[in-house]
């Protein structure tokens, strides 16, 4: 038996501007939300029986709304892969969304580390097809 990874889960100040970035981030689009959180995934999501058996899916990616704020580097983060346009052009796309290049003490490394608009570290892995 094996599970299935099915939400990243996001602690945040402002729900609507963390899943606007990371929805243009991923090209997902607003999924469920509640009271004090809100949710992305990505579209036509099957979410099916025979989906779910298939392989893994997709995962959602949620803002919760936290009080408190980020207080050191995180110990779990995402990582994206461009694959239609080179790394340099996606870190440019990034930065133009609100993310910033990060120094978290990376020696010469073959990604960039950023931080999203909340402060939570990312990387941008090199291109998967820099055409």
């Amino acid at each position: 038996m094996t599970s299935r990874l099915t939400e990243v889960i996001i602690d945040c100040h402002d729900l609507e501007v963390m899943a606007d970035f990371w929805s243009a981030v991923l090209g997902y689009e607003r999924g469920h939300s509640g009271d004090g959180w809100l949710a992305i995934e990505a579209p036509n999501r099957d979410t099916s029986d025979a989906a779910w058996r298939a392989g893994p899916l997709a995962p959602v990616v949620a803002f919760v709304l936290v009080p408190e704020g980020k207080a050191a580097k995180n110990r779990v983060h995402i990582d994206v892969t461009p694959f239609d346009c080179t790394q340099d052009r996606e870190v440019e796309r990034l930065i133009g969304l609100g993310a910033i290049r990060a120094d978290i003490g990376q020696s010469d490394t073959s990604w960039v580390v950023m931080r999203d608009p909340e402060g939570n570290e990312f990387c941008v892995m090199g291109e998967l097809d820099a055409s």
